[in-house]
């Protein structure tokens, strides 16, 4: 990437309605932050900017929940996570949050002006409402039958079963997850963002960063992910996106005709960026047009994948309509980071919190920063385990990194009393010159200015490998009973290297490169000489043994545990008449063939005797249930549900399933023998 001469660096806005984990920090916050720290070393004007995200139905639904008022929720989190972001040395020039009244007004002036510009189109569409609650739901507030597998449990916008996208009206006996009762429909109006219109820049600009026929940016330097989920979206054909929502919460739509309406949540979290910048630099006696308005200064996004889009094709459709601000020069969203073998899920606990973390392990914020960064998903998913986190630390912080600036001081204060020894010019011609180490610097840094962090570790890594082979090597142990002058040259060589790790490793371990400066006795820049005294030694890392680590994994399954007896069952369906229940035609079938459904994981093309007939029955076990196991196997088929073709094949009835807590699904079957076409009622 071409040098600027300011750097606006933004990470995601984290949402505001529970703590943040580690699959947050290593999404985006944490890349950000070496990359940061990086561009400051090198003495750059950069603008570090986040925030809490505020607005929108969870938050309004977690309210109603718990009993308390959004503000409640979102003050609570905004605390907890400003908090956990300076004690694990997330350096932020500044951390705002949407709700504050100096984005409210930014934002309602960002959308008067392109509403004034006819960006957006008004449009009547009909919607589903929850008549109890009193309310619009978003698509995530309406759960129903999937029309494609049958699960119960779809969503309003896909269903996690079978990976269908969906919406709302496409449910199945939709319920709104508030009242869990039907919801109805009813006539709405917003303002739609017809993004089909602006493909003819939008297509060139992210695939070979041209813009009006300039070179904006270098796709190339773009990761692949990011450049092909944005060409995925535009290639299958963009789509008027509703730029308001019908809610309480949220910044309200500046017009006379929108009352209850709020700007979407993605129209409004990202111009927190802008409104977050306008007060730090207030506060810094700055120009907030120079970070966001001037053809110097390069807008970087941090994110995660769940996050690309709206920031590679929505946020910059928004900048470029509005006219006069910046567009991202790049956008290094990482994908995902699993746990111990699953998912992250906040919904099931399944998580390492942030702040649990920093009071489980208290002072230990390097450590952690190193392991993320060791396995951060810049390509693809990766996995914490806490086994893993207890290896990288012992083995690689503790027996390299650590063990050789200890042994250094320790050798120093032993044999010179703490006092860097008195060598020659000549002497220290015959070693590796200075320039090589800074040029091994200057490798690991090259990596960081290509976004590639793990890269930059390991290369930052190597150094302090080639200072413990150099004591290896050299043995001044043994040296200073025959060579004593060789020894002073050795250590003061290693005293070298010490700064230099110090140097190399504060993007990353901002902690322990103070820590090494301090017993170095130095300050950032300045170089090792003879006859300096240094400070008191100390070890950097301490190695983390099994009983802490037992506690964690404990921790993690007592999670899961509590999550299982937790988990509530569905309510009850609404009443129907015995009438109803008459017009279903369920009866015993009799497997008589089973086999996958190409392409689909979890489906299963099944051929059913029902007694009646032999039939094809599509069902969504196939994870369930082998299909050679099934045959021969009775079960309960609603024979006169109306045919569906799913992944083209005709299915003419379903298979009815039990599902536990765990969603584990079991064939409802007979307890005695009986027939195929055995009527159950």
């Amino acid at each position: 990437m071409k040098d600027y001469k300011r750097y606006m660096v933004t990470a995601a806005l984290p949402y505001a309605n529970g703590p943040l984990h580690i699959g947050h920090i290593a999404g985006a916050y944490l890349p950000s932050d070496i990359y940061v720290r990086y561009l400051k070393m090198l003495g750059k004007d950069v603008a570090f900017i986040c925030g809490s995200d505020e607005h929108g139905a969870a938050i309004t639904l977690k309210a109603k929940k718990e009993g308390t008022t959004p503000q409640e929720i979102v003050d609570e989190f905004h605390e907890l996570n400003k908090k956990a972001f300076a004690d694990f040395g997330i350096a932020f020039d500044k951390y705002h949050r949407t709700s504050d009244a100096l984005h409210h007004q930014t934002a309602q002036e960002f959308f008067t002006v392109l509403n004034e510009q006819s960006v957006f189109d008004q449009q009547n569409s009909e919607q589903y409402f929850d008549e109890e609650n009193n309310q619009f739901l978003a698509d995530r507030y309406i759960t129903g039958e999937c029309p494609n597998c049958h699960s119960p449990n779809a969503y309003g916008d896909q269903c996690e079963k079978c990976g269908s996208v969906l919406s709302p009206k496409d449910l199945i006996n939709p319920k709104s997850t508030l009242s869990g009762k039907t919801p109805v429909l009813k006539e709405t109006s917003h303002w739609y963002l017809p993004m089909d219109k602006e493909v003819e820049w939008l297509k060139p600009w992210i695939e070979s960063g041209t813009l009006s026929g300039q070179q904006h940016h270098e796709a190339s330097e773009w990761r692949k992910h990011v450049l092909g989920q944005c060409m995925s979206w535009i290639d299958g054909g963009l789509n008027s996106r509703a730029m308001t929502r019908d809610l309480d919460w949220g910044v309200k739509v500046p017009l006379a005709n929108a009352e209850g309406k709020v700007l979407y949540v993605w129209l409004d979290a990202p111009i927190g960026y802008i409104s977050a910048t306008k007060e730090w630099a207030s506060e810094q006696n700055k120009n907030w047009e120079d970070y966001w308005k001037s053809e110097d200064t390069a807008l970087i996004h941090f994110i995660g994948k769940d996050n690309i889009v709206f920031h590679c094709i929505i946020f910059p459709i928004l900048l470029k309509l509005h006219g006069g601000l910046n567009l991202p020069v790049n956008v290094p969203a990482n994908q995902f980071l699993n746990l111990e073998g699953d998912k992250l899920s906040t919904s099931r606990n399944w998580a390492v919190w942030l702040h649990e973390y920093l009071a489980d392990f208290p002072g230990k914020e390097d450590e952690l920063r190193y392991v993320l960064t060791s396995i951060a998903p810049e390509s693809k998913d990766s996995e914490f385990t806490w086994k893993d986190y207890q290896a990288r630390v012992n083995n690689e912080l503790v027996a390299i990194l650590g063990n050789f600036v200890n042994r250094t001081l320790v050798l120093t204060n032993k044999y010179y009393s703490g006092i860097v020894p008195e060598v020659h010019s000549r002497e220290l011609a015959e070693l590796e010159s200075l320039s090589k180490l800074d040029a091994k610097i200057e490798s690991a840094f090259g990596l960081l200015s290509e976004f590639k962090f793990r890269e930059g570790l390991t290369a930052a890594m190597e150094l302090a490998r080639y200072g413990n082979k150099y004591l290896a090597d050299e043995e001044p142990w043994k040296l200073i009973k025959t060579d004593p002058e060789m020894v002073k040259l050795v250590l003061f060589h290693a005293l070298q290297i010490s700064q230099k790790l110090a140097e190399v490793m504060e993007p990353f371990l901002p902690n322990t490169s103070q820590k090494i400066l301090t017993m170095l006795n130095l300050k950032h820049g300045q170089s090792i000489m003879c006859g300096h005294q240094l400070a008191e030694v100390s070890l950097l890392f301490q190695k983390i043994e099994d009983d802490q680590i037992q506690i964690q994994i404990d921790k993690l399954e007592n999670n899961k545990k509590m999550n299982q007896v937790e988990k509530p069952m569905n309510p009850q369906k609404d009443a129907i008449q015995f009438e109803d229940f008459q017009k279903m035609d369920i009866r015993v079938g009799t497997i008589l063939y089973a086999e996958k459904v190409p392409k689909a994981d979890k489906l299963l093309k099944l051929i059913v005797d029902t007694g009646l007939d032999k039939r094809t029955v599509v069902s969504g076990i196939a994870e369930h249930y082998n299909a050679s196991e099934i045959i021969g196997k009775k079960v309960s088929v609603l024979l006169n549900l109306a045919p569906r073709k799913i992944r083209g094949i005709e299915s003419q009835g379903m298979i009815l399933m039990a599902e536990n807590k765990e969603g584990v699904l079991s064939f409802v079957s007979p307890e005695k023998e009986v027939g195929s076409g055995s009527e159950i009622r």
